[in-house]
């Protein structure tokens, strides 16, 4: 277990109000700046017709790579260190357990990119792969598609856009092909919620979001737009808890304006329909707040199990800092935030920050200056074909998965670190009583056989067994694939203890040179049982072809622990 320690006198200096006692150093809404809440609602509602009913959607457009074109949008790649000198791993574990990770139980083909070519005339890339499992099906999400499936994968509709769930929809850009969509499952409610964010803009943007009626993804739907102004709001990640759905966001301005925005939406009013739901919402500007808060987005807690949080506990959101980056933070650490939303006195609403100091780990992998490409492949000479290793981005990677065990409370998730010199690995970490949280445990997975490992999503079942999914690449014979491994409770602390297992080999080889891998997976558990994991993640069969350089697939498995049942 981690143990806190005392914060840097330049943490002290950015941050005005400090606590320095047995917990970390906690940094009060005041020492963030103005963060008062917005109270807002839906600026357009309606219901739609069953999606089972509704007319493939085959909308023209293109989808805005805004994020990964330039400064400010892409800020993380602005004044980048490369080729630093590696900043030792310090919860490193190099060996491989003998594996004890079950065999996936099956496997199913999710949407590709060629469903983008069929249906809207484009490939795009990266795919973004997200879903989720309810009580009878898995849906799935990539940019630009999505599709249905049973829990065993038989294909029950789709692939077809994101946006002919939108179609007649009074907000027309909700129908448009812009991606960055997210899958979640609301257990408590046995809801469907499905969305995506705007980005034709250029006046005004929309997180949209899609509850359905029922457990049937293929029924209707409530449909809601939530305007972000002139804000672009990329990057969202959603969670459930509580009694709240929480939505974060990376929003760039119309110029060079930088923002993190944070959005409680009263759960209990979107899956009853009301067309007015409340929305309380937060905002953590660059020139105010310090960078290093910020980062690169924040991911806000996703609730699974039946037990739900303690009553009135706060939402959790996370980030991650590293003090070798260019954002000017005082120590490795995550990046703890509470947003303690009222419904009923919206205005009362208070969002607060601390930083957990985390063991060592470094985010600037050496590739060629200015450039992501550092993941070699086999066969590939050329650095610009190299992959996107995703590590410099100041953030966690989704789900900030939570659980209430009863005894205690815990909360788990993980992002892309060079493990070791030129080496990608997956830092995953435990936080637990999250109210006055510790770092229970944290470890960085990257068994010494030259394999990178990075990408990745992090859950737990009932028992307390944790999973870890991630993408695997190397330069001679690994190609771009997708293995988990995992930890038992009664394994040491810090160790993925129950080996690796292979979800779906790779055997080709991405040529575009734009490099993009992700941006992100995730990891589910099924809500019947609470034991079977669900992941979804890109591959590569084929390899990419001057008329098409990325031929991406998804592939979606599922494994279970024995000891759960």
């Amino acid at each position: 277990m981690t143990k806190p320690r005392l914060v840097a006198a330049v943490f002290a200096a950015a941050l005005t109000t400090l606590v320095f006692a047995a917990g970390p150093a906690l940094a009060s809404s005041g020492g963030l700046g103005p963060l008062r809440p917005t109270v807002g609602s839906a600026v357009a509602f309606d219901v739609s017709p069953a999606l089972r009913d509704m007319p493939m959607l085959a909308a023209p457009g293109s989808i805005q790579q805004a994020r990964g074109s330039s400064a400010p949008r892409d800020r993380s790649l602005v004044g980048r260190v490369a080729n630093a000198a590696h900043e030792r791993d310090g919860a490193l574990q190099t060996q491989m357990s003998p594996s004890a990770m079950p065999s996936p139980l099956f496997t199913f083909e999710g949407p590709r990119n060629e469903d983008n070519f069929l249906l809207l005339n484009r490939r795009v890339n990266p795919p973004d792969p997200v879903g989720d499992v309810g009580q009878h099906n898995y849906v799935a999400m990539v940019n630009l598609t999505y599709a249905v499936y049973s829990k065993s994968g038989a294909l029950q509709f789709g692939p077809v856009p994101t946006g002919t769930l939108w179609q007649g929809f009074s907000v027309p850009d909700c129908a448009g092909a812009s991606g960055d969509g997210i899958v979640n499952y609301d257990e408590t409610s046995n809801r469907w919620i499905l969305s995506q964010f705007t980005s034709q803009g250029p006046d005004e943007f929309w997180n949209c979001v899609a509850v359905s009626t029922t457990d049937d993804p293929l029924g209707s739907y409530y449909r809601y737009a939530f305007s972000t102004g002139a804000f672009f709001p990329d990057y969202p990640k959603y969670g459930v808890f509580g009694d709240g759905l929480y939505i974060t966001t990376r929003e760039f301005g119309p110029t060079t304006e930088y923002q993190i925005g944070v959005y409680a939406i009263n759960r209990h009013q979107l899956v009853e329909g009301d067309p007015n739901p409340t929305v309380v919402s937060f905002h953590l500007v660059d020139g105010i707040d310090p960078l290093y808060l910020l980062g690169d987005g924040i991911l806000p807690a996703d609730q699974d199990g039946k037990r739900m949080p303690p009553p009135g506990s706060p939402e959790y959101l996370a980030g991650t800092m590293d003090d070798d980056y260019v954002y000017g933070a005082p120590f490795d650490a995550i990046n703890w935030f509470q947003a303690d939303v009222d419904f009923a006195h919206p205005e009362s609403s208070t969002f607060d920050a601390m930083s957990l100091p985390v063991d060592e780990f470094d985010s600037n992998f050496p590739c060629s200056p200015g450039s992501r490409d550092c993941l070699p492949q086999p066969g590939i000479t050329d650095p610009d074909q190299y992959l996107d290793i995703l590590s410099y981005r100041q953030r966690p990677t989704y789900r900030l998965q939570y659980r209430n065990f009863k005894t205690y409370e815990s909360l788990v998730t993980n992002q892309s670190v060079e493990a070791r010199p030129g080496i990608a690995g997956v830092r995953w970490y435990e936080i637990r009583n999250p109210r006055d949280p510790v770092v229970y445990q944290q470890g960085t997975y990257a068994p010494n056989d030259g394999v990178h490992r990075w990408m990745g999503s992090v859950a737990q079942d009932k028992f307390g067994n944790m999973a870890a999914g991630y993408s695997v690449v190397n330069g001679t014979d690994v190609y771009g694939g997708i293995r988990y491994a995992g930890r038992a409770p009664s394994d040491p602390l810090g160790q993925l203890g129950q080996g690796e297992a292979v979800l779906q080999n790779g055997s080709g080889v991405q040529t575009t040179t734009n490099s993009r891998w992700g941006d992100y997976t995730s990891l589910n558990v099924d809500p019947r049982d609470d034991c079977t994991f669900y992941y979804i993640n890109e591959y590569y069969r084929e390899s990419g072809t001057p008329a098409d350089t990325r031929p991406w697939r998804t592939r979606i498995g599922a494994f279970k622990f024995p000891s759960c049942r």
